[in-house]
């Protein structure tokens, strides 16, 4: 048995990402960018992924960082194209005509963990089961909302649909991790801060929302809000799997008002490329005492 601070999974994702500033392509994957994230906040983390063996240099990019990977080698890895049509970075059209597939159990019996981060990118890929084994452990369950309401819709685009096992996933959820579309598709309320108490009242005892300005948390009936400072804005992409990743981390050892600057700090320094994080703790230090 492997004992980690964290264990985050998902499939990793091939990014086509289009917007203003032309075409590019990212290794992406939410288990990506929040395992980069929160080897930067100085935890022993293990990424379990599922990906095609030609793209196993995130493996390697990973191991690098510092994070023990368990991979499972597929046919085809996930693939995703990230559309921003407009300046308003939280407006995008998503297509996946592609999937690494869904995740077992046997992938996680020999791992232990303080905090177990579900991470995927559509609705498939982490089955009831899996939650409900998890929350057998003895760690956290941390969820981004994302790899639950997703589906693949018409035309292989991405759509945050009806979600029938949302109350009884939601009552096994620590800590929950939505954007502003997200929360607001869940709930029917546009409001961030009504959003997240109607979030919290279905299970979750913490709450992590993010919007294009910075990040509001709900936890034991407090709000928490911080901003986000890059300079420049170039990475969107990766931004909430970075923000709940880095908040978790430091949630293991913090109280919601420190886990809160510290996530919007480090997905600050990582809005200023493309790609996971490759700063520093001390870089993420040092901005806090900049602007925090």
């Amino acid at each position: 048995m492997k004992s980690y601070d964290i264990v985050i999974f998902g499939n990793y994702t091939k990014d086509t990402i289009i917007s203003a500033a032309g075409t590019r392509y990212v290794d992406g994957g939410g288990f990506n960018y929040g395992a980069h994230a929160a080897a930067c906040s100085g935890l022993k983390v293990a990424a379990v992924t599922r990906l095609a063996l030609e793209d196993d240099r995130v493996i390697k990019s990973l191991e690098s960082a510092g994070v023990d990977v368990y991979p499972t080698y597929t046919e085809s890895s996930t693939h995703m194209q990230l559309e921003y049509p407009t300046d308003n970075l939280d407006e995008r059209v998503l297509t996946c005509p592609v999937s690494a597939g869904t995740y077992t159990v046997e992938q996680f019996a020999d791992l232990e963990a303080k905090a177990y981060l579900i991470n995927a990118s559509i609705r498939h890929e982490v089955p009831f089961e899996i939650v409900k084994y998890l929350a057998g452990k003895n760690g956290l369950v941390v969820a981004d909302a994302q790899g639950f309401i997703r589906i693949v819709g018409e035309e292989n685009v991405l759509q945050n649909a009806e979600w029938p096992d949302k109350r009884k996933v939601l009552a096994l959820i620590d800590i929950l991790k939505a954007d502003i579309v997200e929360a607001e598709s869940l709930t029917g309320e546009g409001d961030l801060h009504r959003a997240a108490k109607i979030l919290a009242g279905w299970g979750p005892k913490e709450i992590v929302l993010t919007h294009r300005d910075g990040i509001v948390v709900y936890a034991e009936g407090e709000f928490y809000e911080a901003t986000f400072h890059p300079e420049p804005l170039i990475g969107r992409s990766g931004r909430g799997d970075t923000c709940i990743a880095s908040y978790a981390a430091r949630r293991l050892s913090a109280p919601p008002a420190e886990a809160i600057i510290w996530s919007a700090a480090l997905t600050s320094l990582k809005m200023e490329a493309e790609g996971p994080i490759k700063k520093t703790k001390t870089d993420v230090e040092a901005l806090i005492k900049r602007k925090y």
